[in-house]
Parts: C-alpha cells; structure tokens; sequence
C-alpha cells in the first residue's frame, strides 16, 4: 500500500480521485501523527481548524492500520456521513480490502416483535399513528438493516417509533420469537465481523457503562478508537457514568405488563388493578415537583412537601408489582422480562434515595409528563481512566475545538487522560480575508432585562447589509423566542421579504434544508444550532451569537461542581466554566467560514468580551478574522463582497 506522503501528494491516490484537490500541509501533517499513535498505541489529541480535511487526516491512518478499529462520532449525522460517503470513498482511493460496518443504539432499528404485538393491540390513537405503523410495518419486511434512518416516509420523531422498537429494559433477548431474524443482533453480528466500525458516543459510553448495546465484544477486540467530534465527550460521559430513573420507565413497564397480561394471564384479576395503582403513584411523583418543567437540585425537591411522600409511595407501588409479578413471571417470556424490571426500578428508586457514592450529585428533571431522577458523578476524570486501561490501544481525540488558547489542559483534566501528545492545526482558510468579528459599542450588561431588545437592534443594520443569510445563536430558549418575536416585528415594520425560520417549527435537517434553499433566510436557534450545522456559500454570511454561552449558574450538576471545587480551594470560574464557554463560542464562530470561497461576519454582541479580563480568553481563542467595534467596518465588508 501507498506511504501517507504518497496518498497525500499533488499527484497522489487523493489527487488522482477528487476533482479540485489541493494538498493541505496541516491535514499530512496530522495523518502521520495519528499513524504515529495507531504504532506506537498512545494518546493522541487533535485540534484542527475548519478545512483542515480532518476526517481524511483520520480515516487514512485507520485503514491502512491492518488492525480493528472503532470511530466513534458526536452526532448520528455525521456517523451517517462517515459510513455512506467518506468512508466508502476512502476505501475505494486506497484500494483497501476492509469491512465496514454501521453500529447504532437499539432505538434505532425496528423490533418486528414488538411492532406487531402494538399492530395486533390496535395501540394507535390518530389515524396518522396507525398510517405510519402500516408504513413502518411494510419498511420492516423489504429492509436489510432495519435502520429507521432509511425508512423517510415516516418522520423519526413519530410516536408510533417507541412501539416499533426495543428498549434495553423490554427487550427478551434470546427467548424472543422474532430472535433469528432480529436487525440489532444482525448489526452487532456486522459490526463484530468489520475491520471498522462507526458508531456514536452515547453507544459507545451506553455499551462500556451498561454492558448492552453489542460493543462488549467489540471493544476488547480492537486496537484502536478514534473519538471525532470529541469536545462533546465530558458531556455524554458524565450522562452516563451517572444513573437515572424515570417516571417514563414505570408507565411502560405498567403498559407492557397489562399487554403480557391479557396474552398469558387473563385470570390474574389483581395485575391491572396493581398496575393502575403503579401508574397513579408514578403521575403524582409528577405533579408533587408542581406543573413547569425544569430542572431541580436535592435541595429544592426536598422543599416541596409532597415529594418524599411521593417518592416512598412509588418506590412501595413499584416493589408490590414486582412481587405480584414474580407470581407469574413462569407463565411467558414477556411476564419474566416485566418482572425483573419491576425488581431493577425498586431498586433504582431506592438507590436515588440512597445513593452509595459520595461523589454524586442527587437531581430531578421535569418534563411535561414525566419527572426523571438523576444521579450524576461530579468527576469522570478517574472513571474514564479505568475504561481506557487494560488491553493496550490507541485512543484519539479530535475536533476543531478542544483547547483554549492552544492549551489542552483543561480538556485532558475532564477526562483524566494526564498529559498525552497534542497538536493543534489552524484553518487553512485566510480569515483576514475572508471574515470579521465585531463586538458592537454601547451593548448594555448581558443581565439587563432589555438586553435581547439590544442584541436585535445592533445587529439588524448587519442582517440588511448581508440581505439575510443569517443565524442568531441564542444562549436561552427564551432569548431565542423574544428575539424572534423582535425580527419579525421589524420585517413586517420594513417589508422586508425575508424568510425567518425558528428552532422548533420542524426538525433540524428540515430547518437547514429550508434555510440553504431560500439563499436569504434568517434562522434563530438555541443550542442545537452551535454545532454539527455546515451551511456553505451566501446562505449564511452573518452569525450573530447574543452572549458568552456559559452555562446557567442553577444548573444542579454545575452548582454541584463549583461547590465541590471550592472546598479544593480551586477556582472554578477559571478552570471550569470560562474553558466550556471558550469552546462553545468556537463552535458557533464556527459555523461561519465552511470553505476558502466563504465570506461573513461573526457578531458577538457581549460586552464582557472587551470590558471583562477573561473577555480576552475567548478573544484569543477565536480565528485570526479582522476584528471591529465600529458598525461602517461591517456595512463595507457587506457592501464590497
């Protein structure tokens, strides 16, 4: 097989395949250094700027390997991406004989068992439930993999999908019927017979921490994992290292129990009765925390006199279901499968109660129907250590932002991984050229309570100058509903004829679509739209983002965190809030300048950019654009384009 320089050279495999290519000396550079930690199974970590070609710089080194690797990525977008395009692609350039597969969590294949227990029960309430059930039923007998991303006639938001598919908790395992022919079991089969496998990082913590999602084999095997998208990993780890428990869990298990029921039990008489009591039990934890959703520390949850009482009743509930369960858990698969969840919720319920470990925080989230009890280490540092022990591998981590001002550090420190080899690579697009950031005069204090009213008014000369082709990314959801309200109020006051989208009115790929196609829309989003979003050309030439994204001071975890920082005596402004909020604000600086034909203007409207000293972090850490304070800068810069 070909040397990297080779592949990589003006006149190389790549040169040769793709229409347009240049050589990158970042995107060499960074392939040798990953083949360099494949070899030598070391840590490596990896920032490159946007345009660097990363996912090349990544996919050569692993397939030219000989060994078994795992790519795990943030989104299931880009694992799409990966699986159906680049990879092949790759693949096809080298020449290289490998097997591919694609690995997603359970709930994303349908489970024919279940889906025809719910079409025999007649669950579906609307004629549009029982339309896309029919729909789903037909994609079920013509499909190879079962992967509800190809079936498109139904959307992936439909309700019908929980009835269609498994949960760790309801699946029977190897007792089921429909076993032999079960699509999860044939995607680990793939997946453990591939050289490379893609999957995501919540499957991938999902399976080390629950020993289920089909990795459990695969992990030992390989030699080497590649995290793309990695600044996310703190995040879905501490999700995962810590436990939960929902009200959600105890009406399922109630709705299956009662379906089992009336199949193999009809005589015991008590079973709905004891599970109309369970489902009672479970709505009343609900209302106990009071009807707005929300998040809730121990503290506050033990302030609202309804919610121990609540908490113990359900727990009581739960444990006699179990033990009525148990009675004729014999009698069928399913009955069996209600039972031991039945015993796991108990038992879960208790140990929220009583937590084992010290170093965990205790909090709840409300949602609209259902309350979900968490329990979350403060520190994943020492837990992820332990899972990159034993066989020796090679681990990399990249993303186009993972330092502040160059440095790793707090990174490696979230993640326990000491000091291992880094790089950072900058763009190669010319920013100078290429973009400005501006940080308007005179913006208020970001707590004034007229500061979203600010934000739209400095920056509306901006969005008529680029005539569109904008994106406000809000800090808040309801800073994202207020300043919508304020743009369209002024495109009615003007006439103007810009289509403005908002987050939430359809799903995010619908959203982009609508906004790439219209060439001048405006688009407000809150933080689902700082990433993972590539809009290229005059579509998008302006990004506003309102504030410093850091994260709400009530957050119970944070809170949690800075609390146990401060008894260490360490500042957890400096060492934990303001390195996230740096990332993140990268990110979103990131959705501007996608390829070397892009032009635009990134518009940070926080003061404390410029009047703070941290101001300067952020400032630091952003790409080298032309950088301003005076409006006419950014009317010329729109004007010359």
């Amino acid at each position: 097989m070909s040397s990297l320089q080779e592949i990589f050279s003006p006149d190389g495999l790549l040169a040769q395949a793709i229409p347009g290519y240049r050589v990158r000396a970042q995107q060499v550079d960074m392939a040798e250094r990953i083949a360099s930690a494949i070899q030598n199974n070391a840590v490596f970590i990896a920032e490159a700027g946007t345009g660097t070609g990363k996912t090349f710089a990544y996919l050569i080194p692993a397939l030219k390997s000989n060994g078994k690797v795992i790519v795990s990525t943030g989104t299931k977008t880009l694992q799409d991406q990966l699986f159906n395009k680049d990879l092949p692609m790759v693949r096809e350039i080298l020449k290289a004989p490998v097997k591919i597969a694609l690995l997603k969590g359970r709930a994303n294949y349908v489970c024919p068992y279940h889906l025809n227990r719910a079409l025999a029960d007649g669950r579906f309430l609307t004629r549009e439930d029982a339309a896309d059930a029919r729909r789903i039923s037909v994609f079920a007998k013509t499909t190879h993999s079962g992967d509800k991303a190809e079936c498109i006639e139904v959307n992936e938001n439909s309700p019908v999908w929980n009835h269609a598919t498994s949960t760790r908790d309801n699946c029977l395992g190897q007792d089921c019927p429909d076993y032999k022919t079960c699509f999860v079991m044939q995607a680990r089969k793939d997946a453990m017979a591939a050289d490379l496998v893609v999957v995501n990082h919540h499957l991938f913590f999902a399976d080390v921490m629950l020993r289920d999602e089909g990795m459990a084999e695969l992990l030992p095997a390989c030699n080497t994992v590649i995290f793309d998208e990695a600044h996310q990993l703190p995040e879905v780890a501490t999700l995962f290292f810590g436990d939960t428990v929902s009200t959600a869990q105890v009406l399922d298990l109630s709705r299956d129990a009662r379906a089992e029921g009336l199949t193999h039990a009809r005589d015991c008489l008590q079973l709905p009765v004891a599970a109309k009591a369970m489902e009672k039990a479970a709505r009343d934890l609900r209302l106990a925390v009071g009807v707005d959703s929300g998040r809730f520390a121990h503290g506050q949850l033990l302030e609202k006199p309804e919610f121990q009482p609540a908490l113990q009743a359900l727990e009581a509930e739960v444990a006699s279901f179990a033990a009525l369960l148990e009675t004729q858990a014999e009698r069928a698969e399913g009955l069996e499968k209600c039972w031991q969840r039945a015993g796991e919720l108990a038992q879960r319920l208790g140990a929220w109660q009583n937590p084992a470990d010290p170093g965990v925080v205790r909090w709840a989230e409300a949602f609209t129907q259902s309350l979900q009890l968490n329990l979350t280490p403060l520190d994943v540092a020492g837990i992820f250590r332990k899972q990159m022990g034993g066989h020796p591998r090679a681990w990399i981590f990249t993303s186009a932002t993972l330092a502040v001002r160059g440095k790793f550090t707090h990174y490696c420190a979230e993640l326990g991984l000491g000091e291992p080899d880094s790089a950072c690579w900058h763009s190669p697009f010319d920013y100078g050229e290429q973009a400005v950031l501006y940080v308007p005069l005179g913006m208020p204090d970001p707590n004034a309570w007229n500061y979203t009213d600010s934000v739209v008014d400095a920056a509306w000369p901006a969005v008529k100058a680029a005539n569109g082709g904008a994106f406000f990314l809000c800090t808040s959801l309801r800073a994202m509903r207020r300043t919508h309200e304020l743009l369209k109020a002024k495109l009615e006051d003007e006439g103007l004829s810009m289509p403005l989208l908002v987050q939430g009115e359809g799903s995010k790929n619908d959203l982009l679509q609508r906004f790439r196609q219209y060439g001048n829309a405006i688009l407000v989003g809150s933080q689902s739209f700082w990433e993972g979003v590539d809009v290229r050309g005059e579509a998008l030439s302006l990004v506003v983002i309102d504030k410093i994204p850091f994260s709400p001071p009530d957050d119970p975890v944070l809170s949690a965190r800075i609390e146990e920082m401060k008894k260490q005596g360490r500042n957890a402004f400096i060492e934990y809030q303001l390195p996230r909020a740096v990332i993140n604000v990268k990110q979103g600086a990131g959705r501007l300048i996608r390829d070397e034909a892009d032009k635009g203007v990134l518009m940070i409207c926080d003061p404390r950019l410029i009047s703070k000293p941290y101001g300067r972090q952020v400032w630091q850490s952003l790409p080298p654009m032309k950088r301003t304070r005076e409006l006419s800068v950014v009317l010329e810069f729109f004007a010359q384009r």
